[in-house]
């Protein structure tokens, strides 16, 4: 678990450090970004490394840069730190909000 989260914590810093040189238009073609996520899903069992990486390599070129410090659109801000590892630590929390009794902390 430790690899994959770096893995995925490298592709992360990344995407975040090319923030200032990304476009924050993304010019890409709708039906070209659903065909990168079109497939047969695999057969059997495949490694999380290769499955965040196809995530990466499918995902990318539909980013908007709306992370960055020059992105003005709708009323979207930047991810600030705090709030990005706050939703990486309640994702591995995976807790149930819809009912007390499941998990006290994520209802109330």
């Amino acid at each position: 678990m430790r690899e994959l989260l770096r893995h995925t914590l490298g592709h992360a810093e990344q995407y975040l450090a090319g923030l200032d040189r990304r476009p924050v238009g993304v010019p890409v073609d709708p039906a070209e970004i659903r065909a990168r996520f079109d497939g047969p899903l695999p057969a059997g069992p495949t490694d999380p490394l290769t499955v965040v990486d196809d995530l990466v390599a499918a995902a990318g070129p539909g980013l908007v840069a709306s992370a960055g410090p020059r992105y003005f659109g709708f009323v979207t801000g930047g991810s600030l730190p705090a709030a990005l590892a706050a939703d990486w630590l309640t994702s591995a929390w995976d807790q149930l909000a819809g009912a007390y009794a499941a998990s006290p902390a994520a209802a109330a």
